[in-house]
């Protein structure tokens, strides 16, 4: 395993950490701030959204340096963030902090996955995606229940000061591990854009937004569900929150070698599960053993479409996948702040902290329903007779190959995915 790989998972932990924590001191926040916990909800909604447009605004003004150093100064964005979160007198700075964080996350996987994929064989690419988001599901083991922990027992404040602590040790990673490939030749933007002009790129994203989405919703609000539902005590979220880690960190393997093989096949398993564990999850959460397995559940269905669905886009955007990756992470990030969003709805319409379940299961089940539309799609355009051969569209024939449409040079990536020649290298 290339040792880069190893400092990309390195900053997705730190990364990881500061995304999901907050789920575990959400009553505190907005205890200390004075608001409602649906108003404390947008530090996870407000942080998506930063995700969804500092992904593309970023990885394109990025182009102008080398991969790693946009990665170091995104790194270090993450760490100035964290330290505003930590001191914020007002709810307002908080939600500042948390977007000026956010800011460098969708970037920083976008840009880290096209690396990623790139530093092995044509094989092992949705392999290599899941060992760099390892970082993040690893963070779902340690990081989190660990800065949860940390924050009920000493006070908010210090998990976030801790979790910037971090961005620096991420920073130094990246520093020493990630190779210096020089500045990258100028893109053509044209080309980058190009790749949203195939519907494929564009049901992919709607597919993230949808299924990782439905994941948020339910665990937004896990804190309030599993205290005033499952009947847990508070210092008990630390564990159950370990256990949604150790599913998630399951499922990124599961998904990352099963995409290799069949991606398609991989993906209708995972969202099919995911959307009945979720509509389960209203039910079972009111008992503490079937709620913590449920939990565990829905991280591992959850976190088993993200390789997929990210390798989904680089092959449907092979001539030109930076921009198209780093938009994905955006869209899994768009997702998350829909779902927090419509869950803080239900809640506050008097459904309960139960009512987030079934909304999620809506939004995978539509995600699966995406999923068959692409999967028909593709097979309709592999056999030369699916719709969109008219000027600008970019097409996908076969494995690995881009024809562009009428009037535009045909670009071909041996591998389908990210190639030396598509990172312009």
């Amino acid at each position: 395993m290339p040792l880069a790989l190893v400092a990309l998972a390195i900053g997705a932990f730190g990364i990881g950490t500061t995304e999901f924590v907050i789920m575990g001191v959400l009553p505190q926040v907005a205890d200390e701030f004075g608001v409602s916990i649906p108003t404390a909800g947008w530090l996870v909604s407000g942080y998506a959204l930063g995700v969804v447009v500092g992904a593309p605004l970023l990885t394109v003004l990025g182009t102008k340096v080398s991969r790693k150093k946009m990665l170091m100064f995104l790194m270090g964005l993450f760490v100035v963030g964290n330290a505003l979160s930590a001191v914020a007198p007002t709810f307002g700075l908080m939600l500042a902090g948390r977007i000026v964080a956010s800011l460098a996350h969708g970037a920083f996987f976008g840009i880290g996955s096209v690396v990623a994929a790139d530093l092995v064989a044509p094989e092992k690419k949705a392999s290599a995606i899941s060992l760099m988001f390892m970082g993040l599901t690893v963070a779902n083991i340690v990081g989190v229940p660990g800065g949860t922990s940390i924050g009920h027992a000493a006070g908010w404040r210090v998990t976030f000061a801790l979790v910037s602590a971090l961005g620096v040790i991420g920073l130094l990673g990246l520093a020493k591990l990630v190779p210096e490939t020089g500045r990258p030749r100028t893109p053509d933007v044209r080309s980058e854009f190009a790749a949203f002009r195939n519907v494929q790129v564009w049901l992919a994203m709607a597919m993230t937004v949808l299924g990782y989405g439905g994941v948020f919703a339910a665990i937004t609000y896990i804190t309030p569900m599993m205290t005033d539902v499952a009947g847990y005590t508070e210092g008990a979220v630390t564990w159950l929150l370990v256990l949604f880690g150790v599913g998630m960190f399951a499922g990124n393997l599961v998904g990352g070698r099963f995409a290799d093989r069949a991606l398609m096949p991989m993906l209708f398993t995972s969202l099919g599960a995911l959307s009945l564990t979720l509509l389960a999850f209203t039910a079972t959460a009111h008992n503490k053993v079937l709620a913590a397995i449920t939990l565990t559940l829905i991280g591992a269905l959850g976190f088993a479409t993200v390789p997929p669905l990210q390798k989904w886009v680089l092959d449907q955007a092979s001539a030109a996948p930076t921009l198209a990756s780093a938009a994905n992470i955006g869209a899994f990030n768009l997702g998350n702040a829909l779902a927090a969003w419509l869950g803080g709805l239900v809640i506050a319409g008097g459904l309960g902290y139960t009512a987030p379940n079934w909304v999620g299961a809506l939004l995978a089940a539509t995600a699966l329903l995406l999923s068959f539309l692409a999967a028909f799609l593709d097979r309709r355009n592999r056999s030369g007779s699916g719709p969109g051969q008219g000027q600008g569209q970019v097409q996908v024939q076969g494995q690995g190959r881009v024809v562009a449409a009428a009037g535009e040079p045909a670009v071909e990536s041996a591998s389908g995915t990210a190639g030396a020649a598509a990172l312009g290298r």
